[in-house]
């Protein structure tokens, strides 16, 4: 009945929560930086929250699993099992995934945090092709659902004004990236 003054509430969409982690520790990453700027563009419905504790973890150890799980590795599963997917960007060190990366997937590989969670790689290279292999690779192993599509936007190399600019022509790309990969989750 139209002008009946009666509202009806909208029904309420859920939030994506999304993880995103830079698999480098470098303060100029272009990783990280790819990272920061999906979260600052996240489409409506979706946030991203990053998780800066990498280089803080100690190396893995099995015998501190457990009641012994380090404060740092424990803050990581958490983020990992609140989150409903998680983003990675990581640079390729050596035609590999580099020692910090992996060692934070180590932390979770004896835990259901990684169990069916919806994960997505993005790129800052256009290089990274073994770490990307092997990254994927490991992510499966771990059982984590692989989202197949990827974001790359090549910023290697450049200085900061220039990636700042071509990250702001590539808003839609990210967001549309993005919105994929919460239809990914969505539809899982």
């Amino acid at each position: 009945m139209v002008g009946s003054g009666t509202t009806h509430p909208q029904p309420r969409i859920p939030l994506i929560e999304l993880l995103a982690i830079s698999g480098s520790l470098r303060a100029a990453s272009t990783n990280s930086a790819l990272i920061a700027a999906l979260a600052a563009n996240a489409p409506a419905g979706c946030r991203i929250t990053i998780h800066d504790g990498l280089g803080r973890l100690p190396i893995f150890n099995p015998d501190d699993e457990g009641e012994r799980t380090p404060p740092e590795a424990a803050r990581l599963i958490e983020a990992v099992t609140r989150s409903d997917g998680v983003i990675v960007s990581c640079p390729e060190y050596a035609h590999g995934v580099p020692g910090g990366m992996k060692n934070a997937l180590d932390w979770l590989v004896s835990r259901d945090a990684a169990v069916g969670k919806p994960a997505m790689l993005v790129h800052a290279s256009a290089r990274s092709l073994y770490a990307r292999a092997a990254l994927a690779e490991i992510m499966r192993t771990m059982s984590f659902a692989m989202y197949d599509e990827t974001l790359e936007i090549a910023l290697l190399g450049k200085k900061r004004a220039e990636m700042e600019a071509i990250l702001g022509a590539n808003r839609p790309a990210m967001r549309d990236a993005v919105q994929g990969f919460a239809g990914f989750i969505g539809g899982l």
